[in-house]
């Protein structure tokens, strides 16, 4: 997730994503819900604006439109299903694609990687979508070439930033590089994009060598942040008002190397409390399995396959002796973050990564106890971030301050549910918190969904999309009725 909070409708270039995400104070004005009329145009830019075009996505607009029983929501799947093609894909070659998060025209990896997702199932049969995967797939292995602990980069590879945030940043600051905070779970949304398409449509013409050289420093980071002999090479400090923004001492907490990869900064961008984030790390087991099949399968490359193996096994031994916690009530559940001295943190996060999120990212069975325990606290009181108010109940969390409710939460918790009525639910809170402009927006207040953050949010609008497009598929009685 981007750095700042934006309000209105203002643009937001030269700004840092803290800036324009995180104010509380600075909201965009808009119609209350209640006020909406009939006639609801379309949102979309017109053809002639529009940044890429997929024939195959307008096809499936259509179709998916039509089986869409409540006309508001109808209407906000054709305005945020197409958004990420619309209006963040800035430029697409044979072997390079720069696709920005929305008001802030710098590509992060976790997010452009899920923007393009709800497109995964369409992309064999289209041409223009093979070229802007494998385009992305190209950009994201140079962009963790130039270096694997940034996570946002700019359009110029040999640019200097201008995200105001970044310019006095104590870290080794790179051309290309947009901000340096290091996650996790950055590199997991480049193995998972890369084995997502390969799954999908079996082209090896994405996976080039330098592909594989850029897995290869992934798996060998996220070694380094084992620090088993030392704290690796990454720094960090930002002067900033928010302690979310830094780091203690440059490396964070001290932990106990067990085995775990230390992650300076949540998805979020905010800084961890105790290092181990266990969402990341155990994001970064899967992907790393999954980049073991891809290697095999996409190069024959044994050696790439064998290393990632390994590095997920070690994760996977250190999630089972530390990665848990008891609550006050004695259930276990996995635990947020911990420093492998026995002190553990629960929470849970607003973005896809994220405890609540683990089933919708393959990391957990929609069945498995562990996990239905800790999604059901992170859904309650017993997380200090779980928001409730007037207009809705929710996920927040520290990046955009008290009393904010993140919608791509709430997204996540219906794809990753079978009841039909929580489905619908989730699908209500976001039809009637978009305060009429017909997008998902990053937050809305708990009391007022006419006060919100980033107008532009290409993520939040794409798992609007995404969640249609799977419910379609799988639970058609959700979408036949108003809701």
């Amino acid at each position: 997730m981007d750095g700042r909070h934006g309000a209105g409708t203002g643009a937001t270039l030269g700004l840092d994503r803290r800036t324009v995400l995180a104010a509380p104070v600075a909201f965009a004005a808009a119609r209350p819900a209640r006020a909406a009329t009939a006639a609801r145009p379309s949102k979309r830019p017109p053809l002639s604006e529009r940044r890429f075009h997929s024939a195959a996505v307008e096809r499936e607009i259509v179709r998916l439109k039509r089986r869409i029983a409540d006309p508001k929501l109808a209407w906000m799947f054709e305005n945020c299903y197409p958004n990420t093609l619309d209006t963040t894909v800035l430029s697409v070659t044979d072997d390079d694609a720069f696709v920005i998060t929305g008001d802030i025209p710098c590509l992060w990896l976790r997010d452009s990687s899920a923007q393009l997702r709800p497109y995964l199932h369409l992309a064999a049969g289209d041409p223009a979508l093979t070229r802007l995967f494998r385009g992305l797939i190209a950009r994201q292995a140079r962009c963790v070439l130039i270096d694997p602990y940034a996570n946002a980069f700019l359009q110029d590879p040999g640019g200097r930033t201008d995200l105001d945030s970044s310019q006095h940043d104590q870290t080794e600051m790179k051309p290309g590089v947009a901000e340096r905070k290091w996650e996790v779970d950055s590199l997991c949304y480049v193995l998972r994009l890369a084995s997502s398409y390969w799954r999908a449509t079996r082209d090896r013409a994405a996976f080039t060598a330098e592909w594989a050289e850029s897995a290869r420093a992934i798996v060998r980071t996220f070694r380094e942040q084992q620090r088993r002999d030392d704290l690796g090479p990454y720094r960090f400090q930002r002067s900033s008002v928010q302690p979310t923004e830094t780091q203690l001492w440059s490396v964070g907490n001290p932990t106990r190397k067990v085995g775990l990869i230390h992650s300076s900064f949540r998805p979020s961008d905010d800084a961890t409390i105790l290092p181990f984030l266990i969402p990341a790390n155990i994001f970064a087991a899967r992907t790393l399995r999954e980049l073991a099949a891809v290697a095999t399968e996409a190069r024959g490359d044994t050696a790439l396959a064998t290393d990632a193996a390994a590095l997920a096994a070690e994760i996977e031994a250190a999630l089972a002796a530390h990665g848990r916690m008891r609550l006050a009530d004695g259930s276990e559940v996995w635990a947020f973050e911990v420093d492998g001295f026995g002190n553990a943190l629960f929470m849970d996060d607003c973005c896809e990564l994220s405890l609540s999120g683990l089933a919708f990212l393959g990391c957990a069975s929609l069945d498995d106890p562990l996990w239905r325990r800790t999604e059901a606290a992170a859904w309650s009181e017993r997380n200090p971030w779980f928001v409730r108010g007037r207009a809705g109940a929710g996920l927040g969390g520290p990046h955009a301050g008290f009393d904010l409710i993140w919608p791509m939460a709430t997204l996540v918790r219906a794809a990753s549910s079978r009841d039909d009525a929580l489905i619908r639910a989730c699908l209500r809170s976001i039809r009637d918190t978009d305060a009429d402009t017909g997008f998902v927006h990053e937050t809305f207040h708990k009391d007022d969904p006419a006060r919100f953050t980033r107008p532009w949010f290409a993520w939040a609008n794409g798992l609007l999309g995404e969640l249609i497009v799977t419910l379609a598929r799988d639970r058609p009685q959700t979408l036949r009725q108003r809701l």
